[in-house]
């Protein structure tokens, strides 16, 4: 098994718990956020839809340059369920063209052509493509807690939903 190999197989089990979280976004609230400073619920499911396969994407050149972030706030749920899609599609498609030489080679991110952080590309596709979204996804089930909707199983019961009776 391939690298790569390794981290689709963990995007496709983690899919399906994001899928469920994502799943939960009440279509009424998509501008509701907890703290003026804060995404709004929209923006945060549209992150955890879309970053994943731009962070994909973005390992794919040696170097890339750091992007000026701004979310944008979604119309519906059903562009967040599309962009979700369409990510996961980006992220297989990224990962398919990088053998384990390509994976443990060394990735840059720059401003202004000054590096900002050096690291093995598994590293970064760890760090920023699954450790960020899972952050970002307990983010979104505590928003969603906040609202009063019932939440899924992540990792095992919530107060919600028992998968193990």
């Amino acid at each position: 098994m391939t690298i790569a190999d390794s981290i689709l197989a963990e995007v496709n089990q983690e899919a399906e718990t994001t899928k469920r979280v994502l799943d939960c976004v009440p279509a009424d609230k998509l501008a509701w956020r907890p703290h003026p400073k804060s995404f709004s619920l929209g923006q945060l499911a549209l992150h955890i839809a879309v970053a994943p396969g731009a962070v994909a994407e973005g390992a794919l050149p040696d170097t890339m340059e750091a992007p000026f972030f701004a979310q944008a706030q979604p119309q519906n749920l059903q562009e967040i369920q599309d962009a979700f899609s369409a990510g996961l599609q980006r992220v297989k498609a990224a990962l398919n063209q990088m053998d384990d030489a390509r994976m443990n080679a060394t990735w840059t991110l720059t401003r202004n052509g000054k590096a900002l952080m050096s690291m093995p590309r598994t590293g970064f596709i760890r760090s920023i493509m699954l450790n960020h979204i899972y952050h970002h996804r307990g983010q979104l089930s505590a928003y969603l807690r906040l609202l009063d909707v019932p939440l899924p199983s992540i990792y095992g019961p919530s107060a919600d939903t028992n998968p193990f009776i």
